[in-house]
C-alpha cells in the first residue's frame, strides 16, 4: 500500500524508462564523461584567450622587427633610442627626467 502511494504522488513523465534514460544520459554527459560540457567550455574558453594572445603576440614582433630595422640602419635612430631607453648622454650634457606619475609609480615599485 505504500508502495503504491509512493508511486501515486510521482508524476507519470518521470516513471516513463526512456524519460529516466534521457534524464541520466544528459546528467552523465554532463557531469562525469572525459569529454564533458563542463571541461568542453573552458577548454574552448582557454583557446580564444590563447588565439588572442596569439594575435598580441604577434603585433608586437613586427613592431618590435619594425624598431631594429630602424635602429640597424640609422645611426640618429640608435643615438635616440640610447638616450631614450638608457638616459645615455654627451659627457657635456645636463639629463633632466620627467615622468608622468603612473610612470614614477612603476619606477618606485621596482627600485623597492
Amino acid at each position: 500500500m505504500i508502495k503504491l502511494k509512493l508511486l501515486d504522488k510521482i508524476p507519470p513523465a518521470f516513471r516513463n524508462k526512456y524519460f529516466l534514460t534521457v534524464v541520466i544520459f544528459i546528467i552523465w554527459i554532463t557531469l562525469f564523461d572525459s569529454n564533458n560540457l563542463v571541461s568542453r567550455y573552458k577548454s574552448l574558453r582557454e583557446l580564444h584567450k590563447l588565439k588572442r594572445d596569439k594575435e598580441y603576440f604577434t603585433n608586437r614582433i613586427e613592431t618590435d622587427r619594425k624598431k631594429l630595422h630602424e635602429l640597424k640602419t640609422d645611426n640618429k635612430n640608435l643615438e635616440k633610442f640610447a638616450r631614450e631607453q638608457y638616459r645615455m648622454k654627451k659627457p657635456d650634457e645636463d639629463l633632466y627626467i620627467i615622468m608622468s606619475p603612473s610612470e614614477d609609480r612603476k619606477n618606485n615599485r621596482r627600485n623597492r
